[in-house]
């Protein structure tokens, strides 16, 4: 309890309302507030949750906007969490960098899973074909969200499987930086292992593989 005290305190007397001050000291308040926002939604706590959407709605400025989101996203569960990613796509929709961070928030958040990824890769902005986008999504579930990759299902490195053969045939630079998030695979614990080599082997043995992913996941599989 003390701690949650704390925190809003934080959060409270780093309020920096009316429009955005780009200065060194303005962005560490935001920064801190946003951080203390997270980590009460993330602890459960009611009163947050409510604050994180008054602050979405009420942001003049991008830090503000997408640390209310990314807590949204992360830690509430109710319908306006949707709502709240349907207004943020409707509201950025022609500015390609800032809907390049809101596929990175989703595919990063902690309930994302392959399936999500999929619905995603359906969205009409999305496309492999841009590899800001493929970043965005594809790259960010892959190295960023280790929960969602690593599941037990093996679903994660499936995935992987399927986008670096499909970014092969679209760009090979592309798809070989992808292909390194497999270069510890040995290091992980025995059932993992086996999924990950056997997604590597899956990709390795394809037929027409650039020269640039044949010779990095054969590298890996001869760890």
């Amino acid at each position: 309890k003390s701690a949650a005290r704390e925190w809003t305190g934080a959060w409270q007397a780093n309020d920096t309302p009316g429009q955005n001050r780009p200065d060194p000291i303005s962005a560490g308040r935001r920064s801190l507030k946003n951080l203390a926002l997270s980590f009460l939604m993330a602890a459960g706590d009611q009163a947050a949750c409510q604050q994180a959407l008054q602050q979405y709605q009420a942001a003049h400025n991008m830090t503000d906007c997408m640390g209310a989101l990314g807590a949204i996203v992360n830690y509430h569960h109710g319908d306006k969490r949707q709502e709240a990613i349907t207004d943020f796509y409707e509201k950025w929709q022609h500015n390609p960098l800032v809907i390049d961070k809101w596929f990175a928030l989703q595919a990063t958040a902690a309930d994302t899973r392959t399936d999500t990824i999929r619905g995603l890769m359906a969205h009409p902005a999305f496309s492999l074909r841009t590899p800001n986008r493929a970043r965005s999504l594809i790259f960010q579930l892959c190295m960023i969200n280790a929960e969602g990759f690593h599941s037990e299902d093996g679903a994660g490195y499936r995935l992987w499987a399927e986008m670096v053969l499909a970014l092969d045939n679209i760009n090979p630079e592309v798809a070989s930086r992808l292909a390194r998030v497999m270069d510890n695979w040995a290091r992980y614990t025995p059932v993992s292992k086996s999924q990950m080599k056997s997604s590597l082997e899956q990709v390795r043995n394809h037929e027409g593989l650039s020269n640039n992913v044949s010779e990095i996941v054969s590298k890996a599989l001869r760890i």
